[in-house]
């Protein structure tokens, strides 16, 4: 099985109407949006890369249809061979792509897919080890920053505020290297009371602050390796600049930071996270005699 093949020669085709003006955020957010004419469609969101939207073909996610230019076309071939052969794959010369999208598209491949079903916070706590909080995270590069820290330290599920942004924007997808789309996530509301969620799954939750009373990580790591299992674990983390609310940091189990230098307070918060999440991954089972 293959996407089908077809040939585009105007930017002006109806059926490249979900890849017109891609960075224009109104006019996404229309061609975005669930159709209301379709019961439980959830709308759409697009990838852009060869390596998102390898991610993407071996994901969960539906795949609509793929935007490709002449020159990249036998290079993604390969990648979507296991689509179905109802999913067009159309082929546009890179001027006709660009002229679509609104911007040089250096990759030469962008895709469209279905998004999926909400799924319940509770489910994703479930039996996990270790879960990523985000707070109030608007930066879509950061965003996909954290979801690869994630999925590079063995993060079971990613839990978002209701404020931070959504991890399935274009940007976020490109940057977290398509691991946005492997990584389960969903939000917590109403927030931050929905926190009292993980503890009741057996998680303790550690809020990442720069806050110089903060216990320092190495000693929360000294705690986890007394333990013979490794414990269950949030770590929460809020954007650059505010950090974590008041109200956050107060519902939490633990405050701890990362020591730094005299004259520096804190990292970017994609940094801080790979941090402070290869310091608290799971340590491997003991030898018992």
């Amino acid at each position: 099985m293959a996407p089908t093949r077809v040939q585009i020669q105007d930017p002006a085709d109806p059926r490249l109407a979900a890849y017109v003006g891609l960075t224009d955020a109104q006019l996404l957010r229309r061609i975005e949006a669930p159709d209301p004419d379709a019961p439980g469609d959830q709308g759409s969101f697009i990838v852009e890369g060869h390596l998102a939207i390898e991610a993407l073909a071996a994901s969960r996610y539906p795949v609509r249809s793929l935007l490709v230019s002449e020159s990249q076309s036998e290079r993604v071939a390969p990648v979507v061979t296991d689509l179905d052969p109802s999913v067009p794959m159309f082929v546009a010369p890179q001027d006709v792509v660009e002229a679509t999208v609104g911007f040089r598209l250096h990759r030469g491949v962008v895709a469209c897919a279905a998004r999926l079903a909400p799924v319940d916070p509770a489910r994703l706590v479930d039996g996990a080890h270790r879960v990523l909080v985000v707070e109030g995270v608007n930066d879509h590069e950061n965003l996909g920053g954290l979801f690869r820290n994630a999925a590079a330290f063995g993060v079971d599920a990613v839990l978002l505020d209701p404020t931070t942004a959504d991890p399935l924007y274009r940007r976020s997808v490109r940057v977290s290297l398509g691991h946005v789309l492997r990584m389960p996530f969903g939000r917590l509301a109403p927030w931050p009371d929905a926190l009292g969620l993980l503890r009741q799954a057996g998680l303790e939750t550690v809020a990442l602050t720069p806050d110089p009373a903060a216990d320092p990580i190495e000693d929360a790591v000294a705690g986890l390796a007394a333990h013979d299992r490794p414990r269950p674990l949030a770590l929460v983390l809020g954007a650059e600049g505010p950090g974590l609310s008041a109200a956050v940091r107060r519902a939490s189990d633990r405050q701890v930071r990362i020591p730094m230098a005299p004259g520096v307070d804190s990292l970017n918060v994609a940094t801080a996270a790979a941090v402070a999440l290869h310091a608290l991954r799971p340590a491997p089972p003991r030898d018992v005699p």
